[in-house]
């Protein structure tokens, strides 16, 4: 009986600790993807309307899933402390669905990695062969520090004072960047979310056992 509960209460210290760094991560991964939807390069590659929007599905699946696990965090640390079967299987399904996005985005950044560099790249050679495009490549341009691409660099955008660094090779090395952060963080953070469900299905199950025995 005594270690039952002594068992029991160890796991549940151990889940709350977890929903409590669990909670910290949810919000590091809030701040991430706001900062991958806000950051002021990003913004102003894709600003325009007809501008690829591949990139920003990763992140809003990102930021939704952050946002999500602070408040899954804060209700798994109150069930935790409750000891509420009703609270840890809420939190276990909980838990579930955001690993499933936490999945899904990780997952969406690496297999759509080359299509969203290709349709990036594909935007900006159109905005070279528009005779209005000019205001968008001036912002590739001062964004990325590049001028034109290997088979196409225009005199009218590129003079012998701009960068030699093929624009396509720049907007790769960008969003590569940009992605690969998407991908880990998110195939990361699922990896701590499965430690929090086994956690959170050995404390119902203890707490429910010691129900049985009283």
């Amino acid at each position: 009986m005594s270690k039952v509960q002594g068992g029991m209460k160890c796991v549940k210290y151990l889940l709350f600790v977890f929903n409590f760094i669990f909670w910290l991560s949810g919000l590091l991964v809030l701040a991430v993807g706001l900062w991958l939807r806000f950051d002021p390069k990003t913004t102003d590659l894709l600003a325009e309307n007809d501008a690829p929007e591949h990139f920003f599905i990763a992140v809003y699946i990102l930021i939704g899933a952050g946002g999500v696990m602070t408040l899954v965090g804060f209700f798994g640390c109150f069930g935790a402390v409750r000891e509420s079967q009703c609270l840890l299987g809420l939190f276990f399904a909980c838990l579930l669905v955001i690993f499933g996005a936490k999945v899904a985005a990780g997952v969406f950044g690496f297999l759509n990695k080359d299509k969203i560099i290709e349709d990036v790249q594909k935007y900006y050679q159109s905005a070279i062969e528009m005779s209005n495009g000019t205001a968008i490549t001036s912002i590739y341009h001062e964004v990325l520090d590049c001028c034109g691409t290997a088979s196409s660099r225009p005199s009218d955008l590129c003079t012998n004072g701009s960068p030699d660094t093929d624009c396509d090779k720049a907007i790769e090395d960008f969003f590569k960047d940009k992605l690969f952060i998407i991908g880990y963080v998110g195939i990361g953070i699922a990896g701590i979310m499965i430690i929090g469900m086994i956690f959170s299905m050995v404390l119902c199950c203890a707490i429910r056992n010691s129900r049985e025995v009283i």
